[in-house]
């Protein structure tokens, strides 16, 4: 009897830990602005838990020819790949709820905690999302942006994806940072506001559409960063709670008394599986990065091009560099082009600014594709 009423608690938790986690992942991706199935696909095989999942890479498209009545038509081998995308985030959640044991939490308290989770984990996501999607596009420097030219610069930018192949089928997106949002809305000859949208487009959290893109306003600070197109089919983001959330008692920890805390572990990545389908534009202009083996084991060189300043670099960053802040206020790594042996895992995204009088002029973003495993 004893170990049925164990296994019925035991059975009861894990359904608990399970609807916490979903209703935590629902809001988070609610709060997210790069949105799945907006900006990132979710084509992937396997569990984020696992450590890694295997995403199609589809550079050529299915053949096609004719078919000949009498001898019929030879077959083809399909030219779609699978790739080993490593799961590279690992976030937690670990907050001391002082005064209640894990039975006795109301439940609003634990709701309100886990909205907050939520929105935090969120925040760290599209950070995280917008690095890597930074680090692989393809760069457009601009001397200017105004409301003359917005429309030119943004229909330059679907002729540029049009002709790399990537599809034209209404889910192409434009992220403007407000600055830029402010110049496409003195355009009214050629902004379409959301108001005129279908529902469905609505609720992708589009503000509205031009030259066939679909808007949507980016509160982000890059320094000089205008804009960012692209199409969810070429960058894909797995993610999964690698550890449920859940109640965990802290009777007995030997420091908590009369305590529990939500917990959870939550584990993701992104990949940009196609250059040409992201376009990153800045204004006046942005470093130009490119990464290579170090001669030492574990580490990779940068070289950057566009600089007159200092440089400095930053790992996965926190929070992006912005134009005009101090040195002291970006906190970076020295860096000298071309000789500098940075300790680095392949996968990882790294931060380069250009530093001139002691403040954030530009910036540029690698992905790290080789270091030196010797």
């Amino acid at each position: 009897m004893l170990q049925t009423i164990k296994m019925t608690l035991q059975r009861f938790a894990h359904e608990l830990q399970e609807r916490w986690s979903g209703l935590v992942l629902a809001k988070l991706r609610k709060e997210l602005l790069l949105k799945d199935g907006v900006v990132f696909n979710t084509d992937y095989e396997g569990s984020p838990a696992a450590g890694s999942v295997k995403i199609p890479v589809r550079d050529a498209e299915v053949a096609v020819s004719d078919y000949d009545k009498a001898n019929g038509i030879q077959g083809t081998m399909g030219s779609t790949a699978y790739e080993t995308m490593m799961i590279n985030k690992d976030k937690a959640v670990n907050e001391v709820i002082d005064g209640y044991d894990a039975q006795a939490v109301p439940d609003n308290l634990v709701a309100d905690r886990m909205d907050s989770a939520s929105y935090s984990m969120s925040k760290a996501v599209d950070m995280d999302g917008g690095s890597v999607l930074l680090a692989a596009a393809t760069v457009t420097n601009e001397s200017a942006l105004t409301p003359e030219n917005i429309y030119d610069k943004i229909v330059d930018l679907r002729a540029a994806m049009t002709k790399a192949n990537i599809p034209n089928d209404g889910r192409r997106y434009l992220l403007c940072t407000p600055d830029t949002y402010s110049l496409i809305l003195k355009d009214k000859d050629h902004f379409v506001g959301s108001s005129n949208l279908g529902d469905e487009v609505k609720q992708t959290g589009a503000v509205g559409k031009i030259a066939g893109f679909l808007v949507f306003e980016w509160n982000d600070e890059t320094a000089n960063l205008a804009m960012l197109a692209g199409h969810p089919r070429f960058a894909t983001r797995a993610m999964e709670f690698a550890v449920p959330v859940h109640l965990q008692d802290l009777n007995g920890s030997g420091k908590y008394i009369g305590a529990s805390a939500v917990q959870g572990r939550f584990v993701y990545a992104h990949k940009v599986l196609r250059s040409v389908a992201i376009r990153a534009v800045y204004a006046p202009g942005a470093l130009s990065v490119s990464a290579a083996a170090g001669s030492t084991k574990g580490t990779t060189i940068l070289t950057v091009t566009g600089s007159t300043g200092t440089l400095a670099y930053k790992i996965e960053p926190v929070e992006r560099a912005t134009y005009d802040q101090t040195t002291a206020d970006y906190a970076g790594t020295e860096l000298t082009s071309g000789t500098t042996e940075i300790a680095a895992k392949v996968g990882e995204t790294i931060e380069v600014a250009e530093l001139v009088n002691g403040k954030v002029a530009k910036v540029g973003y690698v992905t790290v594709t080789a270091a030196n495993i010797k």
